[in-house]
């Protein structure tokens, strides 16, 4: 069932997110460098219980069974106890072989658009983090997710997604990073089929050396591994594609950051033959592009949900210089013109929560328009946020364009969700199959 409207535990833990945000990430956010990673800001969503939000069954004691649920009366509480259950909801999506799970949507959805309205900084390291790690937690071993899972909980690790390629972003299944077999265990035999056709597998390899590029990778080249998508079989498409876990110290792997508009870390990835084995590989060989997808599934709608927070961020500053600012004999809101912006800012952003909230809830409950949903959301959601924060500059008039503005970093940060995890286009393209599906 869609969720519109939250119960009073829901909206009470979201003011707890925000109060968090605005006194204890904001101040930390603004001593980073911009276009690098602030490991004191993602050690903070650590110790204050954040990172653990994005996997509720996992456990960030190192010494712990892997995949054991962690025990809710031991929990470390932040300073505003932000760890508090944000209300009644349904099934989280399970780990592989019943490990760790990653949040519900719906949580999730409220966690960046709660740290988004007050810190864009801090949702945006509490998400790469999401982005970087779900596959580890959908699809990993235990030993993987032993691993690494305590240290994302505890902010000590940073996570990177690696699927981008300089001519591989939007159609991700044209990428050309090359997994080249090494020493197979024993000769790969065709079956019938795959010998009619010329096709080869990679089934029976056991290690790989990785050669290419990635490009436009969040956190790199600072992340502390990355979940890298190559090509293990080429010339079949998505179906030859495999996710690895790539520790960052790995010999061949180097990196340069990139100098971007928005202000969060991205960079540049280069691979020069980077061992990886079997022991790497996160679900199974030629299968990473279901891997893939399905991390992007669970986190599109919470895109939304970040465009949502910097929507209502634009339009609270909006109201405010409104109802201060004097001109013409009185102050903007009296101004017909500058009224009825702000109704329509409030209308669109609304329009676009309940469009998140409802797409987050279809796939918490399992509904079979989960592609569908999910697209109207980040499409609707991140162009309303485009439109909100461009007219909440309007009604600002100069003071918006100077550097260190709340609006001026808004400006430059919205723009990239437009682009990111499926541009604009991608989604009308998924609407209108999934409309004649």
């Amino acid at each position: 069932m869609s969720a519109f409207a939250l119960d009073p535990q829901q909206r009470q833990w979201c003011a707890t997110l925000r109060a968090v945000a605005a006194d204890q990430l904001r101040p930390l956010a603004e001593r980073g460098a911009p276009g690098r990673v602030n490991r004191p800001l993602v050690t903070a969503l650590g110790e204050l219980g954040l990172l653990r939000r994005l996997f509720p069954t996992a456990t960030a004691d190192p010494g712990a069974e892997p995949g054991a649920a962690a025990d809710p009366g031991t929990e470390p509480k932040g300073d505003a106890g932000v760890e508090a259950e944000p209300g009644p909801g349904v099934r989280a999506g399970e780990g592989a072989g019943g490990g760790p799970s990653a949040a519900r949507a719906l949580d999730l959805c409220l966690l960046r658009e709660s740290l988004a309205t007050q810190c864009a900084e801090a949702e945006t390291a509490l998400a790469l983090q999401a982005l970087g790690c779900y596959p580890v937690v959908q699809s990993g071993t235990a030993e993987q997710r032993a691993r690494w899972l305590p240290e994302v909980i505890a902010g000590r690790a940073v996570a990177a997604y690696a699927l981008s390629e300089p001519a591989a972003g939007s159609d991700a299944a044209a990428l050309t990073l090359a997994a080249r077999p090494v020493r197979p265990a024993h000769p790969t035999h065709a079956t019938a089929p795959e010998a009619a056709t010329g096709t080869a597998t990679a089934t029976g390899v056991e290690s790989w050396e990785l050669t290419g590029e990635k490009c436009w990778i969040s956190n790199a080249p600072e992340a502390d591994f990355y979940t890298v998508f190559a090509r293990t079989t080429p010339g079949a498409g998505s179906r030859g594609i495999t996710a690895f876990l790539v520790p960052a110290d790995r010999p061949g792997l180097g990196g340069e950051p990139l100098e971007m508009l928005s202000p969060h870390p991205i960079g540049r990835l280069t691979f020069d033959a980077v061992p990886v084995t079997r022991a790497d590989v996160l679900g199974e060989v030629d299968a990473g592009f279901k891997v893939a997808m399905r991390t992007l599934n669970l986190l599109r709608p919470s895109v939304g949900a970040f465009a949502v927070g910097m929507a209502q961020r634009a339009l609270d500053l909006a109201l405010v210089h409104a109802r201060e600012r004097t001109a013409f004999g009185g102050p903007l809101r009296d101004l017909q013109a500058v009224s009825h912006q702000l109704a329509e800012m409030a209308t669109r952003t609304e329009a676009a929560r309940l469009l998140v909230y409802a797409a987050a809830s279809a796939y918490d409950s399992g509904q079979p328009d989960v592609a569908r949903r999910s697209a109207m959301a980040k499409l609707l959601a991140t162009e309303t946020a485009q439109y909100v924060v461009d007219a909440a500059v309007q009604i600002h008039g100069a003071r918006a364009l100077e550097r260190g503005h709340p609006l001026e970093h808004l400006y430059r940060e919205v723009r990239a969700p437009r682009i990111y995890e499926g541009a604009t286009e991608v989604q009308r393209t998924i609407i209108a199959k999934e409309l004649y599906r």
